[in-house]
């Protein structure tokens, strides 16, 4: 499906917010589609963490409106956005080392056996459901939910996170740098289960600075530069070199190459 085909589940208008007296964003748009990977992409420094903050609900814009299925809200918290079907999975998964496959993949959420006074944690289904719904995303190793978090690996962390927005009811799935810590491996795996969310209707902001990862997987791309958007464009309209310098602030990079090819001449002319 494309664009002009179905409208935007979540839609920022000219959003910005300023932390006492810092614009950390300036009239930032986006709008995020189901069934799409938008690509959120960004140096250090770029906006990018206040942007996810205000996305799932951690800030609330200073001015701008924010729109949820077509209508104007306000998250009055990331617990109120996650309610609404808005799940932020951060680099190291949000899981907890020590607990259990099981316990992990239903933390505030615990099912339970039994009634009144004798209801115990159902550890059978826990552990039952977090390994089938893991393997669903492709990590077939996993086959005991007792195995404690702290044991899996990074990749298999990212894929215990979005296998449990998943199966919650994710309609947003906000992704936080989930390669960056990872081998060429294990993120070409999360990539993948990118993708298996996508084909579930579930839209992705996949938030990176690795430019070849946002190529394999994206629809349409978003840089912020310094809490402006620089550039919004759609898959095929811009090239990875191009994408890479204007991430790296295009006219910078010239001058640093004018200087240092200045530089070089000098050093050659003493010698």
């Amino acid at each position: 499906m494309t664009k002009s085909t179905k409208k935007p589940i979540l839609r920022l208008k000219n959003v910005s917010k300023v932390f006492a007296g810092y614009q950390a964003l300036n009239d930032v748009s986006l709008d995020v589609y189901p069934g799409q990977v938008l690509c959120l992409l960004g140096d250090n420094g770029a906006g990018k963490s206040t942007l996810i903050k205000v996305l799932s609900g951690f800030h609330e814009p200073t001015s701008g409106t924010v729109e949820w299925d077509g209508v104007e809200t306000k998250f009055k918290s990331p617990k109120d956005a996650n309610e609404r079907g808005i799940a932020t999975v951060h680099q190291f998964g949000g899981t907890f080392p020590l607990m259990s496959i099981g316990r992990s993949f239903f933390v505030g959420v615990e099912p339970t056996k039994g009634w009144g006074p004798f209801k115990r944690f159902d550890r059978k289904y826990a552990n039952e459901t977090a390994v089938r719904e893991m393997q669903q995303l492709g990590i077939t190793r996993i086959t005991d939910g007792e195995r404690l978090i702290g044991s899996l690996s990074g990749g298999e962390r990212q894929a215990s996170a979005i296998a449990r927005a998943v199966h919650f009811g994710a309609k947003v799935l906000i992704l936080d740098e989930p390669t960056a810590a990872l081998g060429v491996k294990e993120a070409t795996h999360v990539l993948r289960i990118i993708m298996q969310a996508k084909l579930k209707g579930i839209a992705v902001i996949l938030v990176t600075h690795n430019v070849s990862h946002a190529l394999t997987v994206g629809d349409h791309f978003a840089v912020l530069i310094r809490g402006q958007k620089a550039d919004d464009f759609a898959k095929g309209e811009r090239t990875r070199d191009q994408i890479t310098d204007l991430m790296a602030g295009g006219e910078a990079m010239a001058e640093l190459e004018a200087e240092l090819n200045t530089l070089t001449g000098t050093i050659n002319q003493i010698h």
